[in-house]
Order: C-alpha cells, then sequence, then structure tokens
C-alpha cells in the first residue's frame, strides 16, 4: 500500500525510491509487524486473561503441563493481525503471490479460531470435528492449488524441482493441484502437532520462513536465480516481505510465548503458520526443502503416525507420548531443554536446505 505513495513522493524527491527496493520493503515489514506485537501483546493477554480464555490441560498430558491449565490461549490472532498489517503496508498489492499467501494464512486462520472458540469459550472439548477441520483445510487448500495451476504463466511456475540436481525440473500437470493440495494441508497439520511446549513451534516457523525468504528473494532476482541454477520466478521475490512480516510476528509472540508462557498460540495461529510455510514452499517450488528445513515439524508428525499404526496393529506404544516432544519429557527432559534442542535441529536442517542453492 504504502509503495504507490511511495511512487507519487517521487516526483518530489528522487530518494524516496529506496522503497522499491525489496530488501529495504522487508526490513521494515519485520520492524512493523514485531512493533505491531510489542504494542499489542500485553492489552490482548490481560483481555484473555479477564475474558478467562485460558487452555485446558489434557489429564493424560505430562503432569507438568498441569499448572499451565488457565493461561490465555488463541495468542495466534496477534501474529496474524500483524502479518496482514505488515505485508499490505509493505508488500506490492498487485503481485498475485501476495494475495494467495495472505487469504490462503488468514483462511486457514478462520478455521483455527473456530477451533479454538469452540474449545475455549463454549467449553466444547472437541472443538471442530476432525472431519469439518479436515474439510474446510481441503477446500481452501485445493482452491489455492487450482488458482495457483490455472493462473501460472511460467512452465517453471509448475514444475517439481529436486535439489542437489539442477537439471531435474519435472512437468508435473494436474498433479501439481494434488501436491501443492497436500503441501498446504500437510505443513498445517504438522505445525499444530508440533505446538505443544512453550515457544516450540514458532520458532521453527520463523526460521524455515526465514529460510524460504531467501529462497523466494532468489528466485525472484535474474542474475541470481541462472548463477545458482534455479528456477526464475518473476512474482517470487516479493515473498520476502510477506516472510519477514511472519519473522517479525513470530519474535514479537516469542516474547510473550517463551517458557514459562504467559500466552499460547492455539490453533488459530498453529494451523495459519503451518499453511503460510506451504504455500511458501509451493511458490518458490521447494517442497522438498521444505521437508528437510521443517524436518522437526515431519518428525512431529511421523511419530504420532507410528504412534497410533503401532498401537492399532500391535497393541503396543513406541513412544511413551506421541507428538515426540512429550515423549522426551516423559523421559526425564525439562521442557526448556526440548524446546532448545529441538530449535538447535532446527537451525542445522534451514542451513542444511540453504546449502542445496550450491550444492547442485
Amino acid at each position: 500500500m504504502l509503495l504507490y505513495f511511495a511512487d507519487y513522493l517521487i516526483s518530489f524527491d528522487g530518494g524516496f525510491r529506496v522503497f522499491h527496493y525489496l530488501t529495504f520493503r522487508a526490513i521494515l515489514g519485520a520492524l512493523t509487524s514485531l512493533l505491531i506485537c510489542f504494542m499489542i501483546g500485553p492489552a490482548m493477554i490481560r483481555k484473555l486473561s479477564h475474558k478467562k480464555i485460558g487452555q485446558s490441560i489434557r489429564e493424560l498430558g505430562p503432569q507438568s503441563h498441569y499448572e499451565k491449565s488457565g493461561t490465555p490461549t488463541m495468542g495466534g490472532a496477534l501474529i496474524l493481525v500483524a502479518i496482514a498489517i505488515s505485508t499490505l503496508l509493505w508488500a506490492d498489492l498487485s503481485n498475485r503471490y501476495i494475495w494467495v499467501i495472505l487469504l490462503v494464512t488468514m483462511g486457514y486462520g478462520v478455521i483455527g479460531f473456530v477451533d479454538d472458540y469452540r474449545k475455549v469459550i463454549e467449553r466444547n472439548s472437541d472443538g471442530l470435528s476432525a472431519k469439518a477441520k479436515y474439510l474446510a483445510q481441503s477446500i481452501i487448500g485445493l482452491t489455492a492449488a487450482i488458482f495457483l495451476y490455472k493462473t501460472a504463466i511460467l512452465p517453471a511456475e509448475t514444475q517439481f524441482i529436486v535439489p542437489f540436481f539442477k537439471d531435474i525440473m519435472l512437468d508435473m500437470g494436474w498433479t501439481y493441484i494434488v501436491l501443492t493440495y497436500f503441501v498446504i494441508v500437510g505443513t498445517s497439520n504438522a505445525v499444530n502437532l508440533t505446538d505443544g511446549l512453550d515457544g516450540l513451534a514458532i520458532m521453527p516457523t520463523v526460521m524455515v520462513a526465514a529460510g524460504l525468504g531467501i529462497f523466494a528473494y532468489l528466485s525472484g532476482h535474474v542474475a541470481f536465480s541462472d548463477y545458482l541454477a534455479i528456477p526464475y520466478l518473476p512474482n517470487a521475490g516479493e515473498l520476502i516481505v510477506f516472510c519477514a512480516a511472519l519473522v517479525g510476528a513470530g519474535l514479537g509472540f516469542l516474547w510473550f510465548n517463551t517458557y514459562p508462557a504467559m500466552v499460547f498460540m492455539g490453533d488459530v495461529g498453529a494451523l495459519a503458520l503451518g499453511a503460510a510455510l506451504g504455500v511458501l514452499a509451493v511458490l518458490v517450488r521447494q517442497e522438498i526443502v521444505l521437508m528437510i528445513m521443517g524436518g522437526v515439524f515431519v518428525m512431529e508428525t511421523v511419530s504420532v503416525i507410528i504412534q497410533v499404526a503401532s498401537y492399532k496393529l500391535t497393541g503396543k506404544r513406541v513412544f511413551r507420548m506421541a507428538p515426540i516432544h512429550h515423549h522426551f519429557e516423559l523421559k526425564g527432559w525439562p521442557e526448556p531443554r526440548v524446546i532448545v534442542r529441538f530449535w538447535i535441529i532446527t537451525v542445522i536442517l534451514v542451513l542444511i536446505g540453504l546449502a542445496t542453492l550450491k550444492l547442485r
């Protein structure tokens, strides 16, 4: 939005051309969303506490979590507000990628909000039924997938890219829609499963978003994409503004969500941020890199699948509790140790993902 205003001001002073630099607007986007969280966060937490919108703790969960009962939840709404305002202020709103990722993120946020609202305010422990939640996620994910497929201009926008191999770019045809659908829905639920400890989900989300933001910037730059042998995607560069807004909002939220948390993200945040990462990976054609960088999310999801499958087939559990972060808690790891070690793992995985830019 402010980009158009800057265009007007350029006629008076050429210095305003700085607003056309993606990196400059990305920095401003990160700072804007960070400041929004700092400004709104305390009042929001007080409001949630006053309304007694607190988290209920499962009786089957680790006993150390019982003291968290009543901690305000649905704090993910703060992240979404900060991302939306910052992106609308600093991004080029003529870019269709920006609208796709914003609408999908906010759409999944609405799904999470309804689920949280039913659980916390209506005191319905089940929230949205699994079928209703999955149906809503599927509608949004499939709509986004079809739209991106139908509006693709360059072949590279729908090709499947294999990291480490610069010459492997497979034409997917309509299977692009299927892959996009599963990446968006799958990543959304994977981040939601990870959101079980204070700050455990938000920091890996921030790091993965930053990593994918680098891919977006390089993919949208003719010279860099040619040098690195990655597909040139003219619209992708603008996504770095969204990524920066997510990073700023995530760090701002972590200020209140770090152990011991003053507020929880809730499904409104976890589902939305997971969907955002999925859309980012699809738009920059780096679905495999997303799996590498988001290895913690993959590990959490796989642990649940293994646990459920093992129990149904053999009647025995592989882990003491799933997702796997609870397994380590029940082994005696203090919560901060689990959180920080998962963060360290994510740092390593993001660096490996970035290394694929050169190892081709």
